[in-house]
C-alpha cells in the first residue's frame, strides 16, 4: 500500500531522516476548503478504505528496490533499510464518522504519529477520501432532488474513469442514497443490490415471432405449458382495440423480444419501450405480453424509457396502464413501475418535479459518476503541529491559511435540532456545554467575536486507528448509508437546499483564535 504516494513525499522523508527529525511527533489534518457543487456541505466518505490502507502500510522489498532506482544515487543506503521497517503502528487517526455531513475547513480526519510517516500518508489518504466524498455528495444531491420514495439506480460503469473509478462510484453513490447499481462486481464486492434487464440491442436482435425459442411457459399454479407467443398475439389485438391503434404498427421483432424475455424471466419481466415507437409499438407490445403473463399467474415488474420527454411520456403510459387495468380487470396493472434513464442530470430531476411525472425509478450514469459539475473535491492535508509546536501556513490568500494545533471538533445544535455551527477548539480546552454562552470567531470574520448558546453539543471526532489497528467497530455499508440520510435530514432547509444555500458557519474558540494571531504576528 505504501507506494500510493507522490515522489516528493519520499524526498521529504529522506530530508527528515537525514536531519534526524523523522521520529518527531507530528499531526496533520485532512479537510476541503470550499463546498462542492456550490452547495453548503459534503458527505465525508472513504474513511474505511483509508483505515485499511493504514493497516497495510509498509514498503516491500520490491518497493524499496524501485525507490533506489528513482532517488539520487547519493541517497544513503541506511535510509532504504529504514523504509523497509516502516509501518503505521505509531499512528493515531481520529475522524468524523463516515457518511456524516462535513463542512469546509473542518477536519474530516486528523493523523498523529512520527513526522516521516505522517507525511508519507498524505497522498494515500487524499486519494481514498477525495473522490469517495465527492461522488457520495453528488449522489446525496440527486437523492435530495428525487425525494425519499423514488428508486435511484447507479448505472455509470461504462462511463466512469476506469474500473477503479467505477467501483468507487457504485460504492459511494450507494452511501449517498442510491438504492442499487448495474455493476455486478460492485454487487459482489460490497453487497450492493444489483438491477438490470435488457438493452435496445436485445430488442433489435429479433425480427419476428418465429425466432422465439422456447415459446411455451408453464402456468405459475401448474398445468400444461402454454404458447406465450400465441397468447400475446391474441392480447395484442385486444390492447390495440382499447388504445385505438392498429396492431400492424406494433413491431413484430419487438414483440418477439418481449415474449422471449418473458419466457426466460416470467417473474421479472420488464419492457424497454422506446426501441421503436412507444405509443404505437412498445407500449401495446408490452401490455400484450404483460397481460398474457398475468393470465398464466405472473406479474410484470415494470417498464423503462430511455429517450424523449420522459416526464410527459410517463404520464401517458400511466394512463394506458390504468385504462388496461380497469378494462381488463387487472387492478395491479395501473401501478406498474415506470423507470427512466437517458443522461439524467440534476436539471432533469428538477424538470420532473416541476412538470409532475409518474416516474418510479431513475437510472443515472454519466452525471453521477463523472461529477461533471465539479470533477474534484479539492481536499488538502496540512501539518498543524510538529514536536508539540503548532504550525501555521500563511499566504496572501486567507482561504489557504491553515488553523494551527491539534483540535477537538464540536457540532452545535439549535433548539429545533438543526446544526447551526461547527466549532474548532484546541485539544486541551474543556468541552463546551449545552446552554453555555460561548465566545467564538467565525472563519472569514475572525476580527469579530460572536456569542452563541447551543442547545446541544456533539463532539464530532472519534478515534478509529491506534497501535497499527482499527480500534472502533466500523459500520456496514447499509449502516453508513442510513447514517448519511439521518445526517442530511438534520440540516436546516436553508443549509440543505442545493441552490444558493445559506453558508454554514465554522468557528474557532477564543483560545484557538489567540493562538492563530500569535503565530501570524510571530511569522512577520
Amino acid at each position: 500500500m505504501a507506494p500510493l504516494a507522490d515522489l516528493y513525499q519520499v524526498s521529504m522523508a529522506y530530508g527528515h531522516w537525514r536531519a534526524g527529525r523523522h521520529r518527531a511527533p507530528a499531526a496533520a489534518e485532512l479537510f476541503f476548503r470550499r463546498p462542492p457543487f456550490r452547495g453548503s456541505f459534503a458527505l465525508g466518505a472513504g474513511l474505511a478504505e483509508g483505515l485499511r490502507g493504514l493497516r497495510a502500510f509498509r514498503f516491500s522489498a520490491a518497493d524499496v528496490a524501485y525507490l533506489r532506482s528513482v532517488l539520487p544515487s547519493t541517497t544513503d543506503d541506511a535510509f532504504f533499510d529504514y523504509l523497509a521497517t516502516l509501518d503505521a503502528s505509531e499512528v493515531t487517526v481520529t475522524a468524523i464518522p463516515e457518511g456524516s455531513v462535513v463542512f469546509p475547513r473542518v477536519p474530516f480526519l486528523q493523523v498523529k504519529g512520527p513526522l516521516l510517516v505522517v507525511q508519507l500518508l498524505e497522498t494515500t489518504l487524499l486519494c481514498l477520501v477525495n473522490y469517495a466524498s465527492l461522488v457520495a455528495t453528488n449522489a446525496a444531491r440527486f437523492r435530495l432532488l428525487a425525494g425519499p420514495d423514488m428508486k435511484l439506480m447507479e448505472m455509470g460503469l461504462r462511463r466512469a474513469q476506469g474500473p477503479d473509478g467505477a467501483l468507487s462510484a457504485s460504492k459511494y453513490s450507494y452511501i449517498g442514497g442510491f438504492d442499487c447499481t448495474s455493476n455486478i462486481l460492485a454487487g459482489k464486492l460490497y453487497g450492493i443490490p444489483v438491477r438490470g434487464t435488457i438493452a435496445h440491442s436485445f430488442v433489435m436482435s429479433f425480427r419476428c415471432l418465429e425466432e422465439v425459442q422456447p415459446r411455451d411457459l408453464l402456468p405459475r399454479a401448474g398445468g400444461d405449458p402454454v404458447d406465450l407467443a400465441g397468447l400475446a398475439v391474441s392480447w395484442l389485438q385486444r390492447v390495440c382495440d382499447l388504445l385505438q391503434t392498429p396492431p400492424s404498427k406494433a413491431n413484430q421483432g419487438e414483440l418477439a423480444a418481449f415474449v422471449s424475455y418473458a419466457v426466460t424471466f416470467p417473474c421479472d419481466f420488464q419492457g424497454l419501450l422506446d426501441t421503436y415507437c412507444v405509443r404505437r409499438s412498445g407500449l401495446p407490445n408490452f401490455c400484450a405480453v404483460a397481460l398474457a403473463l398475468h393470465q398464466l399467474g405472473y406479474q410484470a415488474i415494470g417498464v423503462r424509457l430511455d429517450s424523449g420527454d420522459l416526464a410527459q411520456q410517463s404520464k401517458e403510459i400511466r394512463e394506458v396502464f390504468r385504462a388496461c387495468g380497469a378494462h381488463f380487470q387487472v387492478p395491479w396493472f395501473g401501478t406498474i413501475p415506470i423507470a427512466v434513464s437517458n443522461d439524467i442530470s440534476e436539471q432533469s430531476l428538477e424538470e420532473f418535479r416541476r412538470e409532475g411525472s409518474e416516474i418510479d425509478m431513475i437510472g443515472i450514469g454519466t452525471n453521477l459518476v463523472t461529477c461533471p459539475l465539479q470533477p474534484s473535491l479539492g481536499c488538502v492535508y496540512k501539518l498543524v503541529e510538529v514536536n508539540g509546536s503548532p504550525c501555521l501556513k500563511l499566504t496572501e490568500d486567507e482561504e489557504k491559511m491553515t488553523i494551527p494545533g491539534m483540535k477537538a471538533i464540536y457540532r452545535l445544535y439549535d433548539a429545533a435540532g438543526h446544526p447551526f455551527m461547527d466549532l474548532m477548539a484546541l485539544e486541551e480546552e474543556p468541552s463546551p456545554s449545552a446552554g453555555q454562552e460561548l465566545g467564538i470567531h467565525v472563519l472569514g470574520q475572525l476580527g469579530e467575536t460572536t456569542k452563541v448558546i447551543p442547545s446541544t453539543v456533539e463532539p464530532l471526532h472519534r478515534t478509529y486507528f491506534r497501535d497499527g489497528q482499527v480500534c472502533e467497530p466500523l459500520p456496514s455499508l447499509p449502516e453508513v448509508r442510513t447514517h448519511a440520510q439521518v445526517s442530511l435530514s438534520l440540516l436546516s432547509p436553508a443549509h440543505r437546499r442545493l441552490h444558493e444555500p445559506q453558508p454554514y458557519p465554522v468557528a474557532v474558540t477564543e483560545r484557538l483564535h489567540r493562538l492563530f494571531l500569535e503565530l501570524r504576528q510571530g511569522s512577520h
